[in-house]
């Protein structure tokens, strides 16, 4: 029953924003400080439904669409619909419908990806970021990602199983040329980073790496890094714990041994914002 009354609090709305529609849910009061949820792949808005009631209940507003091409959100049929400008337009449109000029932003997986770019593009838009899992991933002038993940992880690694000639491989090497005009551009925007120890990303990004040698801290200077025991979808395999406890939270920059802290994620992260 209280998860039953928790979803009928949830609004959904469907959006036109740069050219599709988008699906949009939403929890809390219209007025309350906006908070942008992005998830990764595969997933939907719903991954964020145990933060949406937490950030509501703390006087918050929940903002989590289905990104372009998936749940309810229009899905051109075009590979090339899917680059990395066509998404960040989705969501400064998204915005603009909302007449939000600035929110926070929580991403998670390629949610994350997407939060990196957007507030290297249009930082202005965005109060501050607070990102799980995925590192900022710098852009190397002569290596093309699709190059890269085959040349690290062969060819069971999943991404390059999706790949097809000119369809998927080709949208990764465009969002690469795409970002060009960016290179060595450097994240400015207030961040926490949420690193999860024992999620695949961990080594298969090098992220830990990143992370504990300095290499994230150099592209994203007002960086805050703490650490929670668990895996991939953190936000829901862990979310009573991420949201309502805060146990232990310590900032590991630099640190050369693994340290597991839980703390109250979203809530207490957003506080960076609040200036």
């Amino acid at each position: 029953m209280e998860n039953q009354e928790r979803f009928a609090e949830i609004r959904h709305r469907q959006v036109a924003t740069n050219g599709i529609t988008m699906h949009v849910a939403e929890q809390g009061d219209l007025s309350a400080p906006p908070v942008l949820l992005l998830h990764g792949f595969p997933e939907l808005w719903l991954s964020w439904r145990h933060q949406m009631a937490a950030l509501a209940a703390n006087g918050y507003r929940a903002i989590a669409p289905d990104l372009r091409g998936y749940g309810d959100t229009d899905m051109p049929t075009d590979p090339a619909a899917y680059t990395v400008f066509h998404i960040i337009g989705d969501l400064v449109g998204l915005l603009d419908h909302l007449e939000l000029p600035r929110v926070f932003v929580v991403g998670h997986d390629w949610g994350a990806y997407m939060a990196w770019r957007l507030c290297q593009l249009r930082p202005e838009r965005v109060r501050a970021l607070v990102n799980i899992g995925i590192p900022y991933l710098r852009r190397t002038p002569s290596v093309k990602p699709t190059d890269r993940f085959f040349k690290a992880f062969g060819e069971g690694f999943y991404m390059c199983q999706f790949q097809e000639p000119g369809r998927a491989e080709a949208s990764f090497a465009r969002n690469w040329e795409l970002m060009a005009p960016w290179q060595g551009a450097k994240i400015e925007v207030p961040t926490k980073f949420i690193l999860v120890e024992r999620d695949v990303g961990y080594n298969a990004y090098a992220t830990g790496m990143k992370v504990k040698g300095g290499d994230l801290k150099e592209v994203v200077p007002n960086l805050d890094v703490v650490s929670i025991d668990g895996y991939h979808f953190i936000q829901q395999e862990k979310a009573e714990e991420a949201l309502l406890h805060n146990k232990r939270s310590k900032s590991i920059q630099n640190t050369k041994s693994p340290s597991h802290y839980s703390t109250r994620i979203y809530l207490q992260s957003l506080r960076i914002g609040n200036v």
